[in-house]
């Protein structure tokens, strides 16, 4: 594949140069990003909305005029992409990948209003622009590394948050029954009891809902102890797997990525 144009393409979109065209390009998307980030949170305000939204829609249609020509631009450009070459449907396979769909996220709020109608859909579309603040992990290396670590430990990760459910049924369940009698309303059932178990469990605790009987206060004392140690196991893993993959990633910056030499 030899298409000069193309290939160049495909270096400033991922960044394998460290020319200034690239850099240049990284901190003018980061840039556009976190200004549509900083208009959908203050677009919430009436009063700025109303001084100041006629800005808002042009930059939406430049932003988006942006963010869709670099979505497309990656698609024909995948090729290039080791990964991808000399493989079947590499364009299809491609399109479903983790950023993809997240660049997709990102342009689709502003054509859905076009095809639905419903005001209060159009509301939640319109939020979904925060979907914009995902692209960044494309040009932060700590984001990388978190997805990552997500990526290596999400079986880990899967069993923990098993246990916490498991956990947070047998807790609930015992309270509902603890505390049905004596707060029908609070503890009117086991999955509205849920709401006690998961800010019980991790330790929150806002005080909405509580227990008031004897049992009841001896099964959240327990709980309350249990969720310390449960909720624990994820983050135990996040931070153990976040400090391993720091680890290798020094160990790999002294060596020569091609030989595998120490350098210095």
């Amino acid at each position: 594949m030899n298409h000069p144009i193309l290939q160049r393409a495909y270096e400033i979109l991922e960044g394998t140069t460290n020319d200034k065209i690239t850099k240049s390009f990284q901190i003018f998307i980061i840039s556009l990003i976190a200004i549509n980030v900083i208009i959908v949170i203050i677009e919430t305000e009436e009063s700025v909305l109303d001084e100041y939204g006629y800005l808002f829609t042009p930059f939406e249609v430049f932003s988006i005029i942006i963010f869709t020509i670099e979505y497309a631009t990656r698609i024909i450009v995948c090729k290039f992409n080791p990964k991808y070459q000399n493989t079947k449907f590499a364009r299809i396979r491609f399109l479903f990948t983790p950023m993809m769909l997240v660049d997709l996220a990102a342009i689709l709020p502003f054509f859905l209003p076009f095809v639905v109608t419903d005001t209060r859909i159009i509301r939640v579309i319109r939020l979904l622009r925060l979907f914009r603040l995902f692209k960044l992990a494309r040009y932060s290396d700590p984001m990388q590394t978190l997805g990552e670590v997500f990526k290596s430990k999400v079986g880990d990760l899967a069993v923990a948050f098993f246990i916490l459910f498991i956990v947070l049924i047998f807790a609930s369940s015992l309270m509902y029954y603890a505390e049905h009698e004596a707060q029908p309303e609070a503890f009117s059932s086991i999955p509205k009891s849920m709401w006690w178990g998961i800010v019980t469990l991790t330790t929150i605790g806002y005080g909405d809902v509580y227990p008031i009987t004897v049992t009841g206060k001896l099964i959240a004392a327990g709980v309350a102890v249990i969720g310390i140690a449960v909720y624990a196991i994820p983050t135990g893993i996040m931070a153990s797997a976040f400090t391993e993959e720091l680890r290798k990633k020094r160990q790999s910056a002294k060596h020569c990525p091609h030989c595998g030499k120490e350098i210095g």
